[in-house]
């Protein structure tokens, strides 16, 4: 399976999922996979950072259709992150710059028949 990466952006460095998080940050989002495909790893650094954070699904995958909640500790200063995703079939996906202060929710999307992913926020 092709896909084209398309910018937009996302995540972080000490960020918790939903079963774990008790503090919340400006910066927590949902995850929502619309691709048609099993995501098995998605990462989140901040834009300024050449690094991912470790793999916020752990040992879990996003089925197509599921939500992740992503949820950040209080003390997260920056509000430009982006995200990358692996599907499990190993193709990946990157979006950057998401400014994750004003975005609570990203959906995100495969074309089958261009082959493009993408990304939809609000």
């Amino acid at each position: 399976m092709l896909r084209r990466f398309v910018t937009a952006g996302l995540l972080a460095l000490g960020l918790f999922t939903a079963a774990g998080a008790h503090a919340q940050g400006k910066q927590d989002f949902t995850l929502i996979n619309k691709t048609g495909y099993t995501i098995e790893e998605v990462y989140v650094g901040p834009t300024k950072s050449d690094e991912w954070a470790d793999d916020v699904l752990g040992s879990d995958v996003l089925e197509t259709g599921q939500r992740l909640n992503v949820t950040f500790p209080k003390r997260a200063g920056t509000c430009k992150w982006d995200v990358k995703v692996v599907y499990d079939d190993a193709e990946e996906a990157e979006w950057y710059g998401f400014d994750l202060c004003t975005v609570s929710k990203i959906t995100l999307f495969y074309n089958r028949n261009s082959g493009e992913t993408w990304a939809e926020y609000e």
